[in-house]
């Protein structure tokens, strides 16, 4: 044996000191590998839609109540099911409208009891005991491994599990009991979260998604493009901020920024109350206007929309003159307006702007900030980069999320991989090098995490300034449009100009070819192989499918947001992946948690099977699994060193 191979099982030794204790290991790995594969949940493109989003975790977009049907079958009617599954979801709200009505609440503790037990007894099957131990209540856990526990030492079992749920009952610990297995059976119902992406902007709830994923048992995030520009705002990228800022308020929602980070939104407000006191500000409306906002509020909103946007353009001028090779010049619109004539010229067309009202911008320079402009953007970068909770969420961000993953024989991202007309990776200049398909996410990715952790201030700034081209790039793998359009919409009259053209990625992931091409670019060859990704809505009202390319490609953007609805015509796409196969779940609109309890409402509208198996996956077939081979291998080897003298056991 090598001397290097020799250390690192001398290393190994130090976890399996002995022959037992490495043979041990070995026999539990093995059992492990003939488990059937835990359930994944693939969710994209959130928008701030918390609500919703709390749903889906809670229901496991249908998981548990494929449980609850499993384990009843016809025993329950379809009424009971939905009290029972409307229960698991919201235990404690539930209980206390049931309490309203119920005649024998005692009764009623204990029947429900026992339903919950077979559930979370199925729930729990597919899991070693010391993974169930785990993810048990601390409170509880004691008295629920003992009743989904089966024990044949107990000669009357049925008497001895009465006594423990009566007991529980009498102590007038049912309600708290009741909610401890509904939420176990909704962490067991599902493995583990894949967000491909977009949790922020648009709705009002971003920071509570993010709050709820802080606590959230096992997940990664694809990061989206409206994620990676909240990043970069805190990092104190300054067009980031000013787009951050400008979202917020075109969406109506400044008191995720006010509220839910604690962003002072004063020095904007009091600047573009004074530099735009005389203008109505018209072109810079709500899209989703919020509710119970007075006149005053509104044409202060307006006003701050149009100075935030003005900020917006003239920074990312700035970073576009900084950096030539982004290739973005095109978007230098502000060069391209006459001030006196209020025109502007555009791929040698002249169209008249909506709005002329400049009074910040020097057409001498017009990128340069004013002072005023420049104090207040400073004075917001403080706030972003010393906000306690926007960092942590974003630390989150970066240590459980990338740009791209491979997990099971799916590649997961946002967007898409830029391609060229002819069907090739698009090259991408960075910082002076070309790049495509996958050494293209690779080396932004790189440069995201040098925003955050480099010591070299150059390299820091590049990555800074990475974020701000990752989020509108028309090679950016997170947007993958030509351009973003929010000059147009603001100033132009012309639905030509408006449109953002897709990047040919979503004409070619139709087809099978060229699945296969991308597939293999991330290393993987299997004929189950899957690309999943989200941003781009799937327009089920034209008929569009979200399953592409004879079900290698599966597109899971239905529209969480509810600005996307009337366009989609449902409230999102959601993939669940369990150890029979692919399935996936179109969703219903979500009105309210108070709804959901009350009337015994799902928002599951549709399942429908993309790939079913004849063989159950087992986790041996997973990359836990061939991690798990290897490590039996190693144990093995560890065995055979002991038994040759090459290495001691030690005192275990």
């Amino acid at each position: 044996m090598d001397k290097e191979h020799l250390h690192y099982l001398e290393q190994l030794s130090e976890m399996y000191p002995t022959i037992g204790k490495a043979s041990s290991e070995i026999i539990n790995l093995q059992a492990i590998l003939n488990l059937p594969k835990g359930t994944e949940h693939f969710v994209s493109d959130i928008h701030g839609e918390y609500e919703a989003f709390s749903h889906v975790l809670k229901n496991g977009s249908g998981a548990v109540r494929k449980k609850i049907d499993d384990v009843f079958g016809e025993s329950l009617n379809k009424a009971d099911k939905s009290s029972l599954a409307t229960l698991i979801y919201y235990p404690r709200e539930k209980m206390e409208l049931i309490k309203k009505t119920e005649p024998d609440i005692d009764y009623w503790y204990k029947t429900t009891l026992y339903k919950l037990i077979e559930v979370c007894k199925t729930v729990s099957s597919k899991y070693t005991r010391s993974k169930v131990r785990k993810a048990l209540p601390k409170d509880y856990a004691y008295v629920i491994e003992e009743l989904i526990t089966e024990k044949p030492e107990v000669l009357n079992k049925e008497a001895y599990y009465e006594s423990i749920i009566n007991t529980t009952v009498e102590l007038g610990a049912a309600e708290d009991f009741i909610v401890a297995l509904s939420e176990l059976i909704q962490q067991l119902a599902v493995d583990h979260l894949h967000v491909l992406g977009d949790i922020f902007d648009r709705g009002a709830g971003p920071h509570l998604i993010m709050d709820r994923l802080c606590k959230y048992h096992s997940f990664d995030i694809q990061w989206g493009n409206h994620d990676i520009i909240w990043m970069g705002a805190s990092a104190g990228n300054l067009a980031c901020i000013a787009t951050v800022i400008r979202n917020s308020i075109r969406y109506g929602n400044l008191d995720v920024l006010e509220e839910g980070y604690g962003i002072n939104m004063l020095p904007l407000a009091t600047f573009a109350m004074k530099a735009y006191e005389n203008d109505p500000c018209e072109r810079f409306v709500f899209k989703v206007a919020p509710s119970g906002t007075n006149n005053m509020e509104n044409d202060m909103t307006k006003k701050m929309h149009k100075a935030i946007a003005i900020i917006r353009f003239k920074l990312e001028g700035q970073l576009i003159k900084k950096h030539p090779e982004y290739g973005m010049n095109n978007r230098l619109l502000l060069d391209y307006i006459d001030y006196e004539k209020g025109t502007i010229e555009i791929e040698g067309k002249t169209y008249r702007l909506l709005d002329t009202y400049f009074p910040t911008i020097d057409p001498a320079d017009p990128y340069r900030l004013t002072d005023e402009e420049e104090e207040v953007i400073q004075r917001l970068r403080s706030s972003f980069i010393h906000c306690e909770k926007l960092t942590t969420h974003v630390r989150l961000l970066l240590k459980k999320g990338s740009m791209y993953k491979v997990y099971n024989g799916n590649l997961l991202f946002h967007g898409c991989i830029p391609m060229e007309k002819d069907g090739s990776f698009a090259k991408v200049n960075i910082y002076g090098r070309e790049y495509s398909g996958k050494a293209l996410f690779d080396i932004l990715e790189t440069y995201v995490r040098k925003a955050f952790f480099s010591t070299d201030p150059d390299e820091k700034e590049k990555g800074r300034d990475i974020m701000w081209y990752i989020w509108t790039a028309p090679y950016s793998p997170l947007y993958g449009r030509k351009k973003i359009a929010t000059f147009e919409r603001y100033f132009i009259d012309d639905e030509d100009l408006k449109v953002e053209k897709k990047n040919y990625y979503y004409e070619y992931i139709n087809k099978p070819e060229y699945a296969d091409k991308i597939l293999e670019e991330f290393g993987l060859h299997g004929h189950r192989d899957h690309i999943i990704n989200g941003h781009v809505p799937v327009h089920r009202l034209r008929g569009e499918s979200p399953v592409k390319s004879d079900g290698k490609v599966i597109v899971i953007d239905g529209g969480f947001s509810k600005a996307y609805r009337r366009r989609t015509g449902i409230a999102g796409y959601t993939l669940i992946y369990n150890s029979y196969g692919l399935t996936l779940t179109a969703h219903e609109p979500f009105e309210s948690p108070e709804t959901a309890v009350r009337d015994e409402r799902d928002i599951v509208s549709r399942r429908e099977a993309v790939e079913m198996l004849d063989k159950r996956i087992l986790v041996g077939d997973t990359d836990a699994g061939e991690k798990m081979r290897e490590k039996i291998a190693d144990l093995k080897l560890l065995i055979g060193a002991y038994r040759s003298g090459e290495i001691a056991e030690k005192d275990s």
